[in-house]
């Protein structure tokens, strides 16, 4: 489950471009930060992906990814030509084909490294689809299958991009657009598969043209449904609408750390056995397996583009830090796995996010302001592309990352000392023994 988000020019505060991504995956599922240069491939080479291979092209732009350790592709990532693409699971009445194939996550890295446009990477992501079709199991622990929608961007064009088998629509974003975990495109689009409607009258889901709507009559209406993709796209699309011409970088974060609109002093994310927010929790029940496992904001300008990463999971309990792709990432140890190792980025961080999980609510009081004071001085501080050089933004992303890991370790030890909860629900309680076993962090 995730969400996904993007303002253009004529909604944002400085005429930027403004996207937004939450990658949702199992609680062990760590999610790697990656960046990697622009090739040249000889001629006639394969690439392999997650699970097939297919030709390579001459040339691949260089790409920053936020990936699952175990896919080749990305749950989300930028290029080095200001193209920004999110991924998201939509579940269709179109049979899944189940053989490994070209997952949704592998569309998304095959055009970030093939397209200079968004123009571009909404065709080479139809060229492929039609071509290769989309099947495979897109799970770690617990087998998924599911076909894809996606967010496309660049400085000035955005396109929402979603299939069902290789049927498919696209449609031209205005202004500002959100997409989650169900087809969201209705009776119009600006581009479509030759078959879209045909293919829906055959099946009986519309008499025709006149009635068809594609999230209606495609839609499995179980699935689309307990993923809470309706609500969670409701929460997205109402905050950028409300905030129209006011839509900046913090304004992004915000709102991929939304709780919904019940939340208070006493909200613990544990709660319910049903229910999902942007920024989602794992907790007990078999619809509750999904955690946030890590967020990006990407501001995209004329001057050159940050990209703010967490590279951790939960955007309410971690720091966005600025990244760029001539400065590069810091060092963040080695790639995770789904197992427990203190060694690497991700997993130092599930120290401190697991230990307010205890206690939410008392316990993230102690992060936020310190939280929110590194973002506004990171935010104030950030070195001006046009005056500094590349070592000077090399060396501010090093230090970003550094000042998030001491706070990080400094709060750790506040929580640590404050008392567990005996009010916090004892099936989330169970839950996460389970997944702490299950990562051998004990």
């Amino acid at each position: 489950m995730c969400d996904t988000f993007v303002a253009l020019a004529n909604a944002t505060r400085d005429g930027s471009v403004i996207f937004g991504k939450n990658s949702d995956r199992d609680p062990n599922e760590a999610q790697e930060l990656v960046l990697i240069p622009h090739a040249v491939h000889p001629e006639g080479s394969e690439v392999r992906l997650t699970y097939i291979s297919i030709p390579q092209v001459r040339e691949t732009n260089a790409v920053l990814l936020s990936k699952p350790f175990w896919i080749w592709g990305a749950e989300m990532g930028a290029n080095e030509h200001g193209v920004v693409i999110g991924n998201e699971a939509v579940f269709t009445k179109v049979p899944y084909d189940k053989e490994p194939g070209l997952i949704g996550m592998d569309f998304l890295r095959l055009a970030l490294e093939r397209a200079a446009t968004a123009d571009e990477a909404l065709d080479v992501m139809i060229g492929l689809l039609e071509k290769y079709g989309q099947g495979g199991n897109h799970g770690l622990l617990h087998p998924m299958h599911y076909h894809n929608s996606c967010l496309i961007a660049d400085h000035e064009t955005a396109w929402v991009f979603e299939t069902a088998g290789k049927h498919w629509a696209a449609e031209r974003v205005q202004d500002v657009r959100s997409i989650s975990n169900i087809i969201t495109i209705g009776k119009h689009w600006d581009r479509a598969s030759d078959d879209l409607v045909s293919f829906a009258v055959s099946k009986g889901w519309c008499k025709g043209a006149a009635d068809f709507d594609f999230g209606a009559c495609y839609s499995d209406f179980l699935y689309s449904t307990f993923s809470g993709g309706k609500h969670r796209f409701c929460r997205t699309r109402d905050g950028l609408q409300a905030n129209l011409g006011k839509i900046d970088v913090p304004c992004a974060m915000q709102l991929l750390r939304d709780h919904g609109p019940n939340v208070d002093e006493d909200w613990q994310p544990g709660k319910g056995l049903t229910g999902a927010e942007v920024c989602m929790h794992a907790s007990f029940g078999p619809v509750r397996i999904s955690q946030t496992a890590g967020s990006m904001v990407s501001h995209l300008t004329q001057a050159g583009d940050t990209h703010w990463v967490t590279g951790t999971a939960a955007p309410c309990t971690s720091t966005f830090k600025p990244v760029w792709f001539d400065g590069g990432l810091p060092k963040l140890g080695p790639s995770p796995t789904g197992t427990y190792d203190a060694q690497t980025l991700w997993w130092q961080h599930e120290n401190l996010h697991r230990e307010i999980l205890r206690d939410y609510a008392i316990r993230i009081n102690a992060l936020k302001p310190l939280q929110a004071e590194l973002e506004a001085a990171f935010l104030e501080d950030l070195p001006d592309p046009a005056k500094h050089s590349i070592e000077d933004r090399r060396a501010y992303t090093r230090d970003c990352f550094a000042k998030t890991a001491q706070m990080e370790a400094e709060v750790l030890q506040m929580v640590r000392e404050l008392p567990e909860a005996s009010f916090r629900p004892l099936l989330d309680q169970r839950a996460w023994r389970k997944f702490d076993r299950e990562a051998k962090r004990l």
